[in-house]
């Protein structure tokens, strides 16, 4: 990750594209879906065209207009505004690296090719060994893995570089916060879809009683927080489930994934909404101290 701003703290939303039934690109909602992060769930900073954005089911030209209308509406709303850049070749990586720095984002982020890749396995804490030397601007790493080993060594060997340390995987969050995260970019289990689109709001809670160092408040909510996960992965949990969950808390129309996947059926979309309200996501109620079964 690669920024000439202050280190992302915090929350990230890794925002969904919206699409029109026909699989357009809904440019009209992005405006409104902002509002709704910032005022509803307390996120101020996204991840644009990533995993959960279906970035690479874009086109170039598409990616770049998608980041244009991010940076734009979210100019005085937002705080950081981090755009993916990552591609199958590395010539349109840069070319939308350059566009992103053109437009005034105020970071980038990039995954490396990963369809002709080298065969060696490295290390999160080997690629951060020199890489300030190798990339003057890089400014920290989201960490997609459940391996605390590798990521509390990467908080522990490079303290002095002030880097951001995101937490890629939210239903482990509390862990990787003791371990010295100083944020997280929304993602579950391997999937890498993001639950911080519509449950920021409880996720701010946690950070706010680990803050406060009320751990048995901060549990609670990461247990909460897991429920819910654990339920949707077990009914089969997508881009196109986050969508439809995403509409229907937020009211905002994400449309239907971008083919060859299919849109999310009517049962998940029903058992979703009924395990939000059982949690009482819908309606966002403060859990009680100590009282597990609040959210159960």
């Amino acid at each position: 990750m690669a920024s000439s701003k202050k280190k992302l703290q915090g929350l990230v939303a890794a925002t969904i594209t919206p699409m029109t039934e026909h699989g357009e690109i809904n440019f009209s909602v992005i405006g409104q879906y902002v509002d709704y992060l910032v005022e509803e769930q307390g996120v101020k900073n996204v991840f644009v065209n990533g995993t959960t954005g279906e970035g690479l089911s874009l086109s170039v030209s598409e990616r770049r207009r998608v980041a244009e209308e991010w940076v734009t509406k979210g100019r005085n709303k937002l705080d950081q505004v981090v755009i993916h850049v990552g591609a199958l070749s590395l010539k349109e990586s840069q070319e939308l690296a350059q566009h992103a720095a053109e437009i005034g984002a105020d970071g980038i982020a990039v995954i490396a090719p990963f369809f002709l890749k080298p065969w060696n396995k490295v290390r999160a804490e080997e690629v951060l060994d020199g890489i300030q030397e190798k990339i003057p601007t890089f400014q920290g790493l989201k960490f997609s893995d459940t391996d605390l080993l590798d990521f509390g060594q990467c908080v522990d060997q490079n303290r002095q570089r002030q880097f951001a340390f995101l937490f890629g995987v939210d239903e482990q969050l509390l862990s990787a916060l003791v371990m010295g995260a100083t944020g997280a970019v929304g993602s579950v289990c391997c999937f890498l879809f993001s639950t911080y689109n519509y449950l920021g709001k409880k996720t701010n809670q946690m950070l706010e009683a680990f803050e406060k160092k009320d751990f048995s408040s901060a549990l609670n909510h990461q247990f909460c927080i897991q429920r819910f996960i654990n339920f949707v992965v077990k009914l089969g949990f997508g881009v196109s489930q986050t969508k439809a969950i995403m509409t229907l808390v937020s009211g905002i129309p994400m449309g239907p994934p971008r083919l060859p996947l299919q849109k999310a059926s009517r049962e998940f979309t029903d058992n979703a909404e009924a395990k939000l309200k059982s949690l009482d996501f819908l309606s966002f109620n403060d859990l009680k101290e100590g009282n597990l079964e609040a959210c159960s």
